[in-house]
């Protein structure tokens, strides 16, 4: 019997695997919409949530403590969902993790103010974020390894890419409808019930993807085991005692792409206003415009991955990094020519290490543990040093010492490069045992 032909997309991927991409990313465009439009509308919700106090930037200040909060619940996610996502299998933990998505957009939405309820708004509003810094996490080590998983041979760089094009639609979304809303709504009524419309959004959206994932098929064969009583529950933190080089290791690998991240794709338009006095509207769409541009280098550069290999697109990133951000940000002047060109110059060589980390973080750990293996390490870093790229450089500029922001970053990198060339070795072509 003749075998029938499957139906491919443009990009050559077959409808079932299409399928499967369309269920990973769907819960991380949810995951990074949420994120980002609470920082968004944080300064419309802010004086309505906190208590009210003579110097306005004191209920601002308290929302964005609250948002830092969440970065620190992302380890903790990618710990224990990863765990549940190597004993019970991808596709369960994928939905847990939408789910909890939804649970905290809903929660956001009907956060009471400070006026009807007293201290209960803030903590309701403190709970959401937690259940939003968890799911964050946890949807990186479920999300990721699902998709690395789902790849066919000599793919698995492509379908890693497809993380941070969800990451950035999501992030687009996000300040489009703030744009959008504040436009359209009058400041009174943003204040009073327009920031509450993309949470409700994002909680639609959520069962949208709920019923997605339902349908998406499983990728870990040792989960079906486990279930079976055919293999031994992995111990929480086996990834750990077992792998303790390949856990460092992705540390290592992580420490200057998400600094670089962080600080190229949110930070760098806040460090243009502060440095060069550049205008805020004119850095949101030089900011934009990056943001495309970025999302489609992505699935160009993991497919690059697949015939190259991953080494030589990280020690392309990590050089660039060590190299580039002293005399790229020294370059920086109130111009949109100027700060367009330094963003995407750095966006294309960002794209080097975000395009395939995720396959990279995958590929190092077997299938027992890859979930847990490759969330912790990789949401540990993110907290400690991506949350706090904006901090530091703010901090610096506060004590007159903005020009050190730059060489902070190299050292980083310098850092990474390190790993790269001497302690990575190429996982391209190693079998997902």
């Amino acid at each position: 019997m003749a075998t029938p032909s499957l139906e491919h997309s443009p990009l050559g991927i077959p409808r079932s695997r299409g399928r499967q991409l369309l269920a990973a990313n769907v819960g991380n465009v949810v995951e990074w919409y949420d994120w980002y439009a609470y920082s968004f509308l944080a300064v419309y919700f802010s004086e309505q949530v906190f208590p009210k106090n003579d110097n306005p930037l004191v209920p601002v200040l308290s929302a964005f403590a609250i948002f830092a909060v969440g970065f620190f619940m992302r380890p903790l996610g990618g710990l224990l969902v990863g765990s549940f996502a190597d004993r019970f299998g991808r596709k369960a933990a994928m939905t847990f993790t939408i789910v909890l998505m939804g649970g905290g957009s809903l929660l956001l939405a009907v956060t009471p103010t400070y006026a009807a309820a007293g201290v209960l708004a803030p903590i309701v509003l403190t709970l959401a974020r937690l259940i939003q810094g968890l799911s964050v996490g946890g949807e990186f080590a479920a999300a990721t390894t699902f998709l690395v998983e789902s790849a066919p041979p000599g793919r698995r760089g492509l379908f890693s890419s497809f993380q941070y094009v969800s990451t950035t639609i999501g992030q687009l979304l996000a300040s489009g409808l703030a744009a959008l809303l504040a436009t359209v709504l009058v400041k009174e009524d943003m204040d009073s019930y327009g920031w509450r419309i993309p949470f409700v959004i994002g909680a639609v959206i959520s069962l949208v993807g709920l019923w997605i994932r339902k349908g998406a098929d499983e990728t870990s064969a040792v989960a079906q085991e486990i279930q079976e009583g055919r293999s031994e529950r992995p111990k929480l933190f086996e990834f750990l005692t077992r792998y303790p080089t390949k856990a460092a290791l992705i540390v290592g690998i992580t420490v200057a792409g998400t600094v670089a991240y962080y600080t190229w794709t949110t930070f760098l338009p806040t460090y243009a206003q502060q440095n060069v006095g550049f205008d805020k509207a004119m850095s949101l769409q030089v900011g934009t415009i990056s943001l495309l541009f970025f999302m489609v280098l992505q699935p160009l550069l993991g497919m690059l991955s697949d015939k190259v290999g991953r080494r030589p697109l990280l020690i392309a990133f990590g050089l660039a990094f060590t190299l580039l951000p002293v005399p790229l940000l020294g370059a920086l002047s109130n111009s949109f020519a100027s700060l367009l060109t330094i963003q995407l110059v750095g966006m294309v060589f960002l794209g080097c290490f975000t395009s395939i980390s995720a396959a990279v973080n995958s590929e190092l750990f077997p299938t027992r543990v890859r979930a847990s293996g490759a969330g912790f390490p990789y949401s540990l870093t993110v907290a400690i040093f991506g949350g706090t790229a904006p901090l530091i450089g703010t901090w610096l500029k506060d004590n007159g010492n903005s020009g050190l922001f730059p060489w902070y970053m190299s050292a980083l990198a310098l850092v990474s490069t390190l790993v790269y060339v001497f302690a990575l070795k190429e996982t391209k072509d190693q079998p997902l045992s």
